[in-house]
């Protein structure tokens, strides 16, 4: 069936559908945040601790990642309503897995199997899109399909604080059945089973190394915060291994005539510059988030709906800065635009080394807000352009390799900034674990949510303040490293977007790329967003 074949009327009903879908990633991304907290309450929660933590995180990042460029030869092969469908069904079934997980471990292979069906869902969602529309269609059907991603920033945290106060926490991942369920009738009675009729290889290969791969590589920094040691061997060995199998895998990959992921595109200087400074920021943005958690909920002593309403103004700020960032970009460059919004916020995120335990929450807010602007008017723009620097025929190849380095950057991230924050909360403790019978010392010294629980169980307040302590300090070390590698990736970012070209002068033709390679005109109008829809789409058809 083709585009054409459709009325108006159902292709909007397609788009409500395509919607919820989205949204239901989204929501699902923002309420673990604030559950961290509860999860490693002893009495309320899994005991879980910090390494637990990182990966009840990290395991649905990783499947997300590494399995999404195969989801969507998937659905070259069996058609993309189908893979959507079944993804919905691995993520409601996960779901109900991870509400009803008896002890972390279960939590985190639920966890896991929800970034398999995550996998699944995203990139049928896109191409159903861009199959279902045409022309300028479907670049107003693309930005407001996007908006899903602010509302399910906003209302995940909140929505995930309303669960915590009434119900017991495997609710907030119980709460995506019903959803699950609408959107399935949805795509039973809307959704053509659109198929390409090229069927691009599943690259089962590339699959496992990178799975592999990153799992070994995040093990191995993630024990290093549990041994609060790199120089053991069940530290830096995982590491090294993993960075063996992610070799092997580019290797793998350059070597196929039809990759999955093609590392060829990170040799172009712009697109794989940018996507490094992408990914880097996504490594910052996920590792502050991880700390916020617990220190508003921890630290501060909020309730889960507390924190969640004063996370509202990071995804405010985000909703707003894209659009804001686009116009900006238009109206100068994307060079002047994104790179100092990255700088602003790099330096919001090392802010997070001022905060203490009296800090003034207005003052809290006016931080985040800034910080939720500033990557909105990063992540967008720099996206888009970035695929526009493609020839069309590579564009899907291109969007395929810029999630997974996003997503492998907020895996990273929650590896090292969880660990750094282990290692310098046990170095901080450790003063005031003088005198503290046995079995209260080695349960303080696992997290500061273990040293508060133990300390009021002990009868031991002063405990309970030192861990507060000992948290804060830690979480200011980590901000002030969070806050370099955010730099790094505006310094990257700039060194990257150096490739592309001015724009053309009256009457003249544009000035080509310092390196020769063929970069769209970021200052153009219609380049950006509106210009990767049409490539994709166009793509996407001429199959």
């Amino acid at each position: 069936m083709t585009t054409s074949t459709l009325p108006n009327s159902r292709q909007r009903l397609i788009l409500a559908v395509l919607m919820v879908c989205s949204l239901l990633i989204w929501l699902d991304n923002t309420v673990l945040s604030t559950t961290l907290e509860t999860l490693a309450d002893p009495v309320r929660g899994l005991n879980a601790g910090p390494a637990e933590l990182q990966w009840a995180t990290g395991s649905y990042t990783l499947a997300f990642a590494t399995l999404m460029f195969t989801a969507g030869a998937l659905g070259d092969r069996f058609g993309h309503r189908a893979v959507l469908a079944t993804g919905l069904v691995v993520f409601a079934a996960s779901s109900v897995w991870a509400a009803y997980a008896g002890d972390a471990g279960q939590l985190i292979a639920a966890r896991a199997a929800m970034g398999v069906g995550s996998a699944l869902i995203m990139p049928a969602n896109l191409a159903i899109l861009i199959w279902t529309f045409t022309g300028p269609a479907r670049s107003t059907a693309i930005a407001i399909s996007s908006t899903s991603a602010g509302v399910g920033m906003a209302v995940g945290p909140v929505l995930a604080g309303v669960l915590l106060d009434h119900f017991w926490w495997g609710s907030v991942f119980l709460v995506n059945v019903p959803v699950v369920v609408l959107a399935l009738i949805g795509i039973a009675l809307l959704v053509p089973n659109f198929r390409s009729p090229v069927v691009r290889p599943l690259d089962p290969a590339g699959m496992l190394l990178s799975i592999t791969g990153l799992a070994a590589l995040a093990y191995g920094l993630i024990r290093a915060g549990q041994a609060a040691a790199w120089g053991r061997t069940d530290v830096w060995a995982p590491i090294v291994v993993g960075l063996i199998l992610l070799t092997v895998f580019v290797r793998v990959e350059l070597r196929s005539k039809m990759p999955s992921f093609d590392p060829r595109l990170l040799a172009q200087r712009a697109f794989g510059g940018g996507n490094a400074a992408l990914g880097l920021l996504l490594f910052a943005i996920s590792a502050v988030t991880f700390y916020n958690a617990f220190y508003l909920q921890g630290a501060r002593g909020y309730s889960p709906i507390e924190a969640g309403l004063a996370g509202l103004p990071t995804a405010l700020g985000a909703i707003f800065g894209a659009p804001v960032g686009a116009r900006l970009v238009h109206r100068w460059s994307l060079r002047l635009v994104a790179v100092p919004a990255l700088i602003v916020a790099a330096l919001t995120m090392g802010a997070y080394g001022l905060f203490g335990l009296g800090t003034p929450l207005v003052w809290i807010e006016v931080v985040l807000l800034v910080q939720g602007l500033s990557i909105g008017m990063v992540l967008g723009p720099v996206t888009a352009a970035l695929i526009s620097t493609l020839p069309l025929e590579r564009a899907g190849a291109g969007s395929a390799v810029t999630n997974t380095v996003r997503q492998t950057g907020s895996v990273i991230g929650i590896a090292v900034g969880g660990t750094i924050m282990s290692i310098v909360y046990r170095r901080a403790i450790e003063p005031s674990l003088d005198g503290v019978p046995g079995p209260v010392r080695e349960q303080a010294r696992v997290s500061a949510e273990q040293a508060r629980h133990v300390a009021t169980t002990s009868h031991l307040p002063a405990l309970g303040h030192a861990a507060d302590d000992a948290f804060v300090h830690a979480m200011h070390v980590g901000a002030v490293w969070i806050m370099f590698i955010a730099l790094f990736g505006a310094a990257v970012l700039l060194l990257a977007l150096r490739a592309i070209r001015k724009p053309a002068a009256a009457g003249g033709e544009p000035e080509p790329a310092r390196d020769g390679s063929p970069i769209a005109d970021e200052t153009a109008p219609g380049a950006g967003a509106e210009d990767l829809t049409a490539r994709e789409g166009d793509e996407v058809g001429t199959r």
